[in-house]
């Protein structure tokens, strides 16, 4: 599917949503996705063509639930049953107001109307921009794009296979005309879980795209 850039690029009902661009995801990181920071030149360029943008940041608490750490006998990666549903346990990462929490300093957005913070409630993981993951808390991101008049989202960022395939997900069910950019992306794939992201996106309507679609 082609999708002239120039149009997405004067159209005021689109937005591209860059997720989770941070240190604690990159190599060297707390829970690094392979080659995340590659993604940086690319991501700039893609967002340099919209009017609007919106940046997520991961922004746990210390002890937050979703950490193996919170959980004694428990190591990262362990699957366990929380009030809300099976809830993977990851190396702590993101923490509020550390160096894995910042946001990669080549990323230059400097035109992003809004950075949401997610994953701040102590008690429930947010990987979706949307929609924590007692898929009940709203973060208020469907209402800000759609009081804009932004019917229209395009997806960015790490990892694919979770934030990013959440928020597309949620984005999608909200109402929202959504696409994923899949080559302006980089995935963990857990058991599976970047095969079974691309299969629910599908099933849900979502368009998979590469960076080049956006042209011509």
């Amino acid at each position: 599917m082609t999708v002239p850039l120039s149009g997405i690029a004067a159209d005021p009902r689109a937005a591209l949503l860059v997720i989770d661009m941070q240190y604690d995801f990159m190599p060297g990181g707390a829970l690094a996705v392979a080659e995340g920071d590659a993604l940086v030149p690319l991501i700039n360029q893609l967002a340099a063509q919209f009017r609007n943008v919106v940046i997520t940041q991961d922004w746990h608490p210390a002890a937050h639930i979703s950490f193996a750490s919170s959980h004694a006998g428990r190591a990262p990666f362990d699957s366990i049953a929380l009030p809300y549903g099976s809830q993977t346990l990851w190396p702590d990462h993101c923490v509020q107001a550390t160096r894995g929490a910042e946001l990669h300093g080549d990323l230059d957005i400097p035109h992003a109307q809004l950075i949401l913070r997610k994953g701040c409630n102590a008690g429930i993981d947010s990987y979706s921009a949307f929609v924590e993951a007692d898929r009940t808390t709203q973060t208020g991101l469907a209402g800000y794009l759609k009081e804009r008049g932004i019917d229209s989202v395009f997806v960015v960022g790490l990892a694919l296979d979770f934030c990013v395939a959440w928020s597309a997900l949620d984005a999608r069910a909200a109402g929202f005309n959504t696409w994923v950019i899949a080559d302006a992306c980089k995935a963990i794939d857990l058991a599976g879980s970047l095969e079974k992201a691309w299969r629910d996106l599908t099933a849900a309507g979502v368009v998979r795209i590469d960076s080049a679609d956006l042209t011509g």
